[in-house]
């Protein structure tokens, strides 16, 4: 977990850091700092990740990778608005590849989270393939919104803050159906 969100939080702190240090008036200045920062960040992740773990994850994979090039938009063309989408191509991509294997009748999230889920049914997965993927599609669709109507600031804080809240409260609220579907939660047969 703090491979995915420490490059998101780096984003944040550095954004208000150098809001702070550069001043209220020029926010654009620590939309270019943050983003380096972020990209800087998302880069050692993936390092610290491979030499750790031994492995890098398809999300972290998928997230450096835009991270670094909608960054580099951001950054060349000055304008906050190329990071901002990231997330909406992200939670998109995510919905398309998880509802497309629901269809399909194939649970695409087992092979992203592998083990993570001890004893889960082939329904189960199914369910929480297609829940996640409707999960996502909104979020794509809320980026946007709060593309549209927030400054750079309260997205931000919005994005790193009430996302994370919201998604922690969606797996939570999984966790009844899961465990109607096999889920072992580590519980011992005595």
């Amino acid at each position: 977990m703090a491979l995915d969100f420490g490059p998101l939080l780096v984003f944040f702190v550095g954004y208000r850091l150098a809001r702070w240090h550069f001043g209220e008036a020029n926010p654009i200045t620590a939309t270019l700092v943050s983003t380096a920062a972020f990209m800087l960040a998302i880069a050692i992740a993936v390092l610290i990740s491979k030499v750790k773990l031994g492995k890098v994850s398809p999300m972290l994979w998928l997230s450096a990778i835009l991270v670094i090039f909608f960054g580099a938009l951001t950054l060349y063309f000055r304008n906050p608005s190329f990071i901002q989408i990231k997330p909406t191509i992200i939670y998109a991509f995510f919905a398309a590849m998880l509802l497309g294997g629901w269809i399909r009748g194939k649970p695409l999230l087992r092979y992203l989270l592998q083990s993570a889920y001890d004893g889960l049914s082939e329904t189960g997965w199914l369910k929480l393939s297609r829940n996640w993927g409707l999960f996502f599609a909104g979020l794509a669709l809320a980026n946007e919104a709060m593309r549209a109507m927030l400054s750079f600031d309260t997205w931000l804080t919005v994005k790193v803050w009430g996302v994370t809240i919201v998604s922690m409260v969606f797996a939570m609220a999984n966790l009844p159906m899961l465990m109607k579907h096999g889920l072992n939660l580590g519980e011992k047969e005595g």
